[in-house]
């Protein structure tokens, strides 16, 4: 692991500091444990900054009297938490990956391997696929047939890359991940159950799926640059179309994203999200995890879905939506203030049929 001073660690971080500058750091650590030597502690917040005590070096934010925490140094940041991202990419475990094919990789006749790629055990790049310079492909990896990888990728293990899947420079794939898999679309020789049931509006289906016959996906999946994708999530090609991903864009784990999606640049889409066939998502969006958003649905950009949430018709753009199914948020905390008041209605209620039942008696 590297080894930083405490100015130089301040210089990378583009911030000042005060105390001993050439103290040595090794590490970053939680604030409850930032009195073990060699290491930084980062305070996000006003109660992590009450466990210092005794800390040799943290991340403060400015104005904070280090001094009167006992520290040796401190580093100032205007945001602490965003400071976590230099401070752990400095101090993050290498990937052992030289430049170079391992013996165990195949290579398939016209495939392109850039400069200084690393194409690690038992990794299979088919015939036309392209790896852009500086990639780092890791063990057990399979990239389909004319596939573009860009420049910079790190592709973990066990990720499965499809014919004609397009992946932007600097992308990252986590482990077990399946880009370019065919779509989930079927269609049935007469009008299928839900189609039959959207179309009435019924709370019976009029029909039964007697047989299932497979739309083909033809096209495949682009990603934009500095795309990241989770670990197990799952990417469908498109049906004539690709299935798409805006730069910027990061992918939590288990996310699953169907056949002809769009979605924006820079969006965060959380754990368990699923979005199905032919739905849009714009720029800078968020969905909490375990959101499912249904097929054709267009949601706007700047727009923020809260956890286990249901989107089942569109939602415009610089909004805030969360419930079953999803409406505003101001919408959905009335409806959960309503249903906590639900017992003491009941309660009211039983009260007044028991005094009416009384009044009756009475006559």
């Amino acid at each position: 692991m590297p080894v930083f001073t405490v100015a130089e660690l301040a210089d990378r971080l583009g911030a000042s500091f005060a105390g001993e500058g050439g103290l040595p750091l090794d590490g970053a650590v939680h604030p409850a444990e930032a009195a073990q030597p060699g290491s930084i502690a980062v305070a996000t917040s006003p109660e992590f900054t009450k466990l210092l005590d005794g800390a040799g070096v943290a991340v403060l934010a400015p104005e904070t009297d280090w001094q009167a925490l006992g520290l040796k140094a401190a580093i100032f940041v205007p945001r602490p938490r965003y400071a976590l991202s230099g401070l752990t990419a400095a101090f993050a475990h290498e990937i052992d990956a030289p430049p170079g094919l391992h013996p165990s990789a195949v290579v398939e006749a016209g495939a392109v391997i850039g400069d200084g790629v690393s194409l690690g055990p038992f990794v299979h790049v088919a015939a036309g696929a392209e790896v852009g310079a500086g990639s780092r492909v890791l063990s057990h990896v399979s990239i389909g047939a004319k596939a573009r990888i860009g420049a910079e990728a790190l592709i973990h293990s066990g990720a499965r890359i499809g014919a004609r899947v397009s992946i932007g420079a600097r992308a990252i794939i986590h482990q077990n991940a399946v880009i370019g898999a065919d779509g989930f679309s079927f269609v049935t020789p007469q009008l299928g159950a839900v189609e039959a049931a959207k179309a009435g509006g019924g709370s019976q289906s009029a029909t039964q799926n007697t047989s299932l016959a497979r739309i083909h996906s033809l096209a495949a999946v682009t990603l934009g640059d500095d795309v990241e994708v989770g670990a197990c999530t799952t990417i469908d090609r498109g049906t004539l179309t690709d299935t798409s991903i805006g730069s910027g864009t990061k992918l939590d784990n288990h996310v699953q994203i169907g056949h002809n999606v769009r979605v924006g640049e820079t969006c965060m889409l959380c754990a368990q999200v699923g979005i199905a066939g032919s739905a849009e998502v714009g720029d800078r969006v968020v969905l909490g995890g375990k959101v499912g958003v249904a097929d054709h649905v267009k949601i706007g950009s700047d727009v923020l879905v809260g956890a286990a949430s249901a989107v089942a018709s569109n939602i415009p753009g610089r909004s805030i939506y969360m419930g079953v199914p999803a409406v505003k948020r101001d919408e959905a905390i009335k409806g959960v203030m309503a249903q906590r008041r639900l017992p003491r209605l009941f309660d009211a209620v039983d009260a007044l049929k028991k005094r009416l039942s009384a009044l009756e008696a009475d006559r």
